[in-house]
């Protein structure tokens, strides 16, 4: 085998983070009642929350911001959209919603499934993750992956964020792995498969939207399932 090491992503590669974010504010619309404060429009307040979520990554990744800025000002300006300028109702959103989305259990097709048959070839599997220590550790529990993966290396762990190398770094040394035996599967061109590169590492995108590529990958799949006929 080529490849030894199967390094993935983790949230919207196998974790749909779309749709448990979704399932857990129309939870909290109701739990919280939402509407009577302003918020008529779920719909809206979804797809708000997805793009000022993208966009506070995108500046905590630069080191623009801090985690907990991330997390709260992800619900401020989703609630400010809907002229609601109330900085409590902002933190108990931040705070239930941490609590209670680690716990969904939504996959993309076919996960447990390419990782049972991955893992039954004696390829290595391990995580390479954005997402916070606790938070990550809890999603896995809940939607049952623990179990498929041998490392899982966080940003909070390592002290760094993909793309930089430093993270991919840190996960070829707990690992044990060498650049030249190992795949990053993500699926962000940006964070996943560029950083793969610049450490060194071939890549698979998951390209679920079929979203135009305007860097090469090693490898490029639609669907988990694809990833039998690479390995």
């Amino acid at each position: 085998m080529k490849y030894k090491h199967l390094f993935f992503d983790l949230d919207h590669t196998l974790w749909d983070f779309d749709a448990n974010a979704r399932a857990t504010l129309a939870q909290l619309h109701i739990d919280l009642d939402l509407v009577s404060k302003g918020v008529h429009d779920f719909d809206m307040f979804h797809k708000n929350y997805l793009q000022h979520n993208e966009k506070l990554w995108a500046r905590y990744r630069n080191g623009y911001i801090k985690q907990e800025d991330l997390r709260l000002k992800r619900m401020w300006l989703t609630l400010l959209d809907f002229k609601i300028a109330d900085q409590e109702l902002a933190r108990q959103l931040s705070e239930l919603f941490l609590q209670l989305l680690p716990a969904r259990t939504l996959l993309f097709p076919d996960t447990k499934e390419v990782l049972q048959y991955l893992g039954d070839k004696r390829y290595q599997l391990h995580l390479i993750t954005n997402g916070f220590e606790k938070t990550q550790h809890s999603k896995l529990k809940h939607s049952g992956l623990s179990k498929f993966f041998k490392e899982v290396i966080t940003s909070e762990s390592s002290n760094s964020l993909k793309p930089q190398k430093e993270i991919f770094d840190f996960a070829m040394a707990k690992t044990g792995a060498f650049a030249a035996e190992s795949i990053m599967i993500g699926d962000s061109l940006e964070i996943d498969v560029a950083g793969a590169m610049n450490a060194g590492m071939d890549q698979v995108h998951v390209n679920y939207n079929e979203t135009p590529q305007d860097i090469k990958p090693t490898y490029t799949v639609k669907t988990l399932k694809e990833l039998e006929e690479i390995f």
